[in-house]
C-alpha cells in the first residue's frame, strides 16, 4: 500500500484566536482539515473546523480560559484525527521577525531571540512562542519553521527604514519593518500567476484591509515601502487600532487625564480606530450599515477611505507611478463600496474602476481603458506558511523523495 503523502500543518496565531490548516504535499499543495480557535480568554470559546474531503464542519466548544489551555485543546484533538499522523512539519506565523529575512527552523537559540524582542509586539508575539513552546514540548521530533510576517519587507531602502529619532535607537533595531508580509507574498505570487507583469518588472501597491489593514508599494517584485511601521500599530487606521498618531498626544493624555503607557497602549490597540470614531462597532459591515443614520458609523467609515487613498497617492509617488493595485483582506475583499470611494478621485494616477466588475467582485474591477490594473485578489497567508514550509524543507512537489534526509537536519530539528 502506497503510504500517504506527507502533510504541512499551517499554525497562524493572533491574539484571541488560533487558525490552523494541514496541506497534502503531492503535485500541488491540498488544503485539508482546517478551522480555527477563537474568542480565547473570552467567553465562547469555540474550536469550528472543516474537512473539505469529507465536507464535514462541525464546532467544538472549550472550557479554557487562557491561551495555553486552547493550545493543548487544540493539539489533543488535532493528535485524535487522522491526518495528523502523517504531518511532516509545522509551519508558525510569526509576526516580528527583525532582522530575520528567511523561514528558519526553530531552535533554542531563535526562541531565546524571540522572548527578547516579545515587547515589540505583546499581543501577538508570547502567544505564538507560546505556541511553538507546547509543540515543541509535546512533539520534541516534529520540525517547526518560523515564517516571518516582516520577512517581505527587508528589500525596503534604508530610507523607507529610517525613524527620524536619535541615532542610537536605530542601532537597537528601531525602525519600520512593516507586516502582513506573508499576505503581501502570496499576493505577489497570484499576480505572477495570473501573468501580471507588474509582479516582476512593474510599480503595484498591495492594500491588505482587514480587522488589521496595510498597504505595501511594491518595485519590481521587491517592497520599497509600507504603511506599518515598528509595531503593527502603525500606518492606517484600522479596526481597533488607531494607525499613526501625533506623538505628542501621549504626553498630553498623560498630564491631562493621567494616563499611563500600560493605558495608552491598550486604547491605541483595542479601542481606537473605527470602533473609537464611531463608538458602534470595529466591523466595516456593521457600519456601512449604519452610515446613513450614525454620523459617527459615517466619519469611521469616511476616515478609513480617505486614509487609504491617502497612502495610495503616496505610494504612487514614491514609485514614480502605478501599474497595478491589488485589493486583499477582508474589507478589501469584500466591500465593493469601499473599493468605489478610495479609487474616486484617483484619475490622474490612471485608475478607472468598472462599476458592474466592482460590483461583482471580479478578479478585474479596473475598465478596459484603465491605466491602472485594478485586481480583487484573496489572499492566503496560509497556503503562503505551506509553500514556505515545503521551500524550507526541500520537499519535492511532485514527490517525497527529498524530505528524508532535509527532515533530520539539526537545524530543522532545533537541537
Amino acid at each position: 500500500m502506497k503510504p500517504a503523502n506527507p502533510r504541512i500543518l499551517t499554525i497562524n496565531g493572533g491574539s484571541s484566536s488560533i487558525k490552523f490548516a494541514l496541506y497534502q504535499v503531492g503535485e500541488e499543495l491540498k488544503r485539508g482539515l482546517c478551522g480555527k480557535v477563537d474568542r480565547i480568554g473570552l467567553s465562547g470559546t469555540n474550536l469550528t473546523f472543516h474537512d473539505p474531503a469529507s465536507s464535514q464542519q462541525d464546532s467544538r466548544s472549550l472550557a479554557a480560559d487562557d491561551h495555553k489551555s486552547a493550545v493543548n485543546f487544540l493539539i489533543d484533538w488535532l493528535e485524535e484525527q487522522n491526518q495528523f499522523a502523517s504531518v511532516r512539519a509545522v509551519g508558525h506565523r510569526v509576526v516580528h521577525g527583525m532582522k530575520h529575512t528567511e523561514p528558519e527552523g526553530i531552535t533554542q537559540e531563535l526562541l531565546d531571540e524571540l522572548h527578547r524582542i516579545g515587547p515589540n509586539d505583546p499581543d501577538h508575539l508570547p502567544r505564538e512562542i507560546e505556541l511553538i513552546e507546547t509543540f515543541r514540548q509535546r512533539h520534541p521530533k516534529l520540525p517547526q519553521l518560523a515564517c516571518f510576517d516582516t520577512a517581505f519587507h527587508h528589500t525596503m531602502p534604508r530610507v523607507a527604514k529610517l525613524f527620524p529619532i536619535p541615532r542610537r535607537f536605530d542601532a537597537k533595531g528601531v525602525q519600520r519593518y512593516g507586516f502582513h508580509g506573508l499576505s503581501y507574498a502570496y499576493l505577489m505570487e497570484e499576480l505572477a500567476r495570473l501573468g501580471d507583469p507588474a509582479a516582476t518588472t512593474g510599480r503595484v501597491i498591495l492594500a491588505h484591509l482587514g480587522n488589521g489593514a496595510s498597504l505595501a508599494a511594491v518595485l519590481d517584485g521587491k517592497s520599497m515601502d509600507t504603511s506599518m511601521g515598528f509595531t503593527p500599530t502603525a500606518g492606517l487606521v484600522m479596526s481597533t487600532r488607531s494607525g499613526d498618531l501625533d506623538p505628542g498626544l501621549a504626553p498630553y493624555l498623560a498630564r491631562t487625564e493621567q494616563i499611563n503607557a500600560k493605558q495608552f497602549y491598550k486604547m491605541v490597540n483595542h479601542e481606537s480606530g473605527l470602533l473609537g470614531v464611531s463608538e458602534i462597532s470595529s466591523d466595516m459591515r456593521d457600519l456601512l450599515e449604519r452610515e446613513t443614520q450614525d454620523v459617527r458609523a459615517a466619519e469611521a467609515v469616511a476616515l478609513f477611505c480617505y486614509q487609504a487613498k491617502k497612502w495610495i497617492g503616496s505610494f504612487a509617488a514614491a514609485l514614480g507611478g502605478l501599474d497595478t493595485l491589488v485589493f486583499a483582506g477582508g474589507i478589501g475583499e469584500n466591500a465593493p463600496l469601499v473599493r468605489t470611494r478610495l479609487c474616486e478621485g484617483l484619475k490622474f494616477l490612471g485608475i478607472e474602476l468598472n462599476e458592474s466588475r466592482n460590483a461583482e467582485t471580479a478578479g478585474v474591477i479596473s475598465t478596459d481603458a484603465s491605466r491602472v490594473t485594478v485586481r480583487v485578489i484573496r489572499t492566503d497567508e496560509e497556503l503562503m506558511i505551506a509553500r514556505s514550509v515545503c521551500r524550507a524543507l526541500g520537499f519535492d512537489m511532485a514527490s517525497d523523495k527529498r524530505t528524508a534526509s532535509t527532515l533530520q537536519s539539526p537545524r530543522i530539528l532545533g537541537r
